[in-house]
């Protein structure tokens, strides 16, 4: 066995408070989020997190009764907001990290959540766990566009899940790291589409959100992928 995978890691929980200060409402989401402070896991809450997860939050009258799928979801910030929101969630990661997994398990654990699935989905992989998936409402996947050559697995199982599931959106928010950064080829290649979401449309604009220093100074940008109109069978 590898002694560092046996050894107890040291883990710090950072709270995020998403708030509605309307005229009409207060409303206001606390969730707690296991980080692993340790170079070798790399088990933070990254800037594409608190992004999509505050536009998850204002989209949370839509959540409700929604199945939803997180992918490489690690800390899991995105995918137990949603579940505090009234959704079904699944949460995956790579099946080779078994640790990732296992800090899913703990933020469900940390939020009270103890009716949400984990499973070992590798990117790229037709696994039984894929194929046997329920139908699912929403995908999301945080700065899962981080390495190049991941991307066409990413949209490789992305492609899958929106054919099985053709009325299904892919919530994305990813970090923009190169002027080379791309997926268009790919998704006209899978026959999928995106629409790019505006910061600015769900109060995600800024420096600050819920509670933290996130994003910071980072260029975060959102998009919603789905099969192009035609795919649909329409």
């Amino acid at each position: 066995m590898d002694h560092s995978e046996a050894e107890t890691p040291n883990i710090a929980y950072k709270t995020f408070t998403f708030e509605d200060n309307n005229e009409n409402t207060q409303e206001s989401l606390s969730v707690s989020i296991p980080e692993v402070l340790d170079p070798h896991y790399g088990m933070y809450v990254w800037p594409c997190a608190v992004v999509l997860a505050q536009y998850l939050w204002s989209q949370r009258q839509e959540l409700r009764d929604k199945t939803v799928l997180e992918l490489g979801a690690g800390v899991s910030l995105p995918g137990v907001v949603a579940a505090r929101c009234g959704a079904k969630v699944i949460l995956s990661d790579n099946a080779e990290k078994p640790l990732c997994l296992e800090n899913c398990r703990r933020s469900c654990a940390a939020n009270g959540l103890h009716d949400i699935s984990v499973l070992p989905l590798t990117w790229g992989e037709v696994s039984p766990e894929l194929t046997q998936l329920p139908q699912l409402d929403i995908i999301l996947g945080s700065d899962v566009f981080y390495e190049p050559r991941d991307f066409e697995d990413v949209l490789l199982t992305i492609a899958y899940l929106l054919r099985k599931n053709p009325r299904a959106q892919f919530w994305t928010t990813y970090q923009e790291r190169s002027a080379d950064w791309s997926i268009e080829v790919l998704l006209n290649r899978w026959k999928m589409s995106c629409v790019d979401v505006d910061l600015e449309t769900f109060d995600a604009d800024k420096s600050e959100l819920a509670g933290s220093s996130l994003p910071g100074n980072h260029s975060i940008d959102m998009m919603i992928i789905t099969l192009e109109t035609g795919d649909l069978g329409l």
